[in-house]
């Protein structure tokens, strides 16, 4: 089903495009740094929770691999450096605790090399087929042809499939069940207008960019069948953690009775926490708010505040959308 490919691996190197440079220029970074790809993270070149995980999952294969050369970077300093470029999605965690485990059950040191290559290609692959499962279990909320409205950017820019959120709906445009798509610009990075705007157009869906404050009018006219969004993790009991303007989103449509789903791998469900009161949220440079585009909007002598995600209760979603099945609320993960 994917139909961009954002990230792959070859000759022993990572490839990926830059999606700061998105929809202007779309430039290719190829790297065998551990340490680059780790920047790539920071800088949100490589972004999206699945595609964090696959990233960081070759990176870590690489930073061993650099490791035959200089003995100072150990395994757990690379962990530990790629643990700390984005602490709120999970999926980062559980690619490294993936790799570390590998790292530690390796029988013989002169396969180990062979071995964390193989289970990071898996879990490449394993994302892959993700994707295609959540876009097939999507289909399941549509009952005719709906309009949508989304946010952020959830579709192959966001994984290394086709994605969750947008994947479902790029699913079911191809079924016949899409009309318009409404896609909030996704301040202060802007992935909605430039992210998801890039790849529906290149799907030949319709739909309209508007600002993050116009969701509420767009949503009062009673034109939108229902609100679909990614997660970077989700509790137990279905609090989830997205881009910031998601929780406006889910409290707009409890207010006017329209369904919000949530669509992401099953992996995204941190079933450690009980609550989103214990996700970490990441806070980001006020440069992403000052400044777009290296052109200032406002004065960067100003004071901000600049959270990357709020938390959604679970209680004002309808169902959460993962590569295993559809769960709805209250949950049962």
């Amino acid at each position: 089903m994917n139909d961009l490919r954002s990230i792959w691996f070859e000759s022993d190197q990572l490839h990926f495009i830059d999606q700061t440079q998105i929809p202007f220029n779309t430039k290719i970074i190829s790297t065998g740094s551990y340490e680059r790809i780790a920047q790539a993270i920071e800088r949100l070149e490589i972004r999206g929770a699945p595609l964090i995980g696959v990233a960081a999952a070759y990176a870590i294969f690489l930073g061993l691999r650099q490791t035959q050369a200089d003995e100072n970077q150990s395994f757990e300093y690379i962990y530990n450096r790629l643990l700390r470029t984005r602490p709120t999605a999970v999926n980062l965690l559980h690619a490294l605790e993936l790799m570390k485990k590998v790292y530690e059950k390796a029988a013989d040191p002169a396969l180990l090399l062979q071995e964390l290559k193989a289970a990071a290609e898996k879990f490449h692959l394993d994302d892959i087929n993700s994707c295609d499962n959540i876009a097939q279990n999507g289909l399941q909320i549509f009952n005719g042809k709906s309009n949508v409205l989304t946010h952020c950017n959830t579709g192959s820019f966001a994984a290394s499939g086709g994605g969750t959120a947008l994947n479902v709906i790029k699913n079911a445009f191809r079924n016949g069940l899409v009309g318009d798509v409404y896609v909030d610009e996704t301040r202060p990075l802007l992935q909605g207008a430039r992210l998801n705007a890039f790849e529906l157009d290149n799907a030949g869906i319709p739909f309209k960019i508007i600002t993050d404050s116009m969701a509420a009018t767009v949503l009062s006219r009673g034109n939108i069948d229902f609100v679909i969004t990614g997660a970077d993790r989700i509790a137990r009991n279905g609090d989830t953690a997205n881009k910031i303007g998601t929780l406006g989103l889910a409290v707009l449509c409890k207010y006017y009775n329209i369904p919000f789903y949530i669509a992401a791998p099953e992996t995204t469900i941190d079933r450690a926490i009980s609550t989103g009161e214990d996700i970490i949220i990441e806070e980001r440079s006020p440069k992403e708010m000052f400044n777009i585009n290296d052109i200032k909007i406002t004065l960067p002598d100003y004071k901000f505040f600049n959270p990357s995600f709020d938390i959604s209760p679970g209680n004002l979603i309808k169902a959460i959308i993962t590569d295993k099945k559809v769960y709805y609320f209250p949950y049962s993960f």
